[in-house]
């Protein structure tokens, strides 16, 4: 019996001597440091997030207007008027019914596109339609960009009117018209 008892006392000293594992204390010492790592870099990966997708907004902004652009100065019928107007036409040839100045992301519902929804909206007095388009044009639009989840997508909302500018809204909300554009601060 005591051969046993001096065995065992013997194996506990080893186990104790070269360790067995991880004590409890060094296990959460390695999880803290790796939660105070993580609560550094998740705002700084999110803001990056964020910044890449208003620049990624503000890009699309400039391609609408540019499409918006030259569907006026190529089909007679004003600004276009609609966002689908601007889209590829199912035939080989563009017309003003569908411009072919505009992708498909864009263009087609939820009109979303790096963590922005995109509208347009023709304003002011609509021009009279030439022949074969089905929906006249107008003299003016207003054009917005705003984030899907303030905070997490995007940060400001964005929008343009016909006259090139690009203006933002710190605090992403939707604007509603090209007076209400213009009011705002541009880039």
């Amino acid at each position: 019996m005591r051969d046993a008892r001096e065995t065992r006392n013997a194996e506990s000293k080893r186990l104790r001597k070269h360790g067995s594992g991880f004590s409890l204390i060094e296990l959460l010492v390695v999880v803290a440091i790796i939660l105070i790592i993580a609560a550094i870099a998740v705002p700084n990966l999110i803001r990056s997030r964020i910044a890449a997708n208003e620049a990624s907004a503000v890009a699309s902004m400039h391609v609408i207007l540019t499409a918006s652009n030259v569907y006026y100065a190529n089909y007679s019928n004003g600004y276009p008027p609609s966002m689908a107007t601007m889209g590829a036409p199912p035939a080989a040839v563009p017309t003003c019914n569908q411009g072919g100045l505009l992708d498909a992301v864009l263009v087609n519902a939820p009109n979303q596109k790096s963590g922005y929804t995109f509208s347009y909206t023709g304003q002011d007095a609509p021009v009279t339609a030439p022949a074969g388009c089905a929906a006249p044009g107008f003299t003016g639009f207003v054009t917005t960009a705003v984030p899907i989840k303030v905070g997490i997508t995007g940060g400001r909302s964005f929008c343009t009117t016909e006259d090139g500018v690009i203006h933002y809204d710190s605090s992403g909300a939707a604007i509603a018209t090209g007076a209400a554009c213009q009011g705002l601060p541009a880039l």
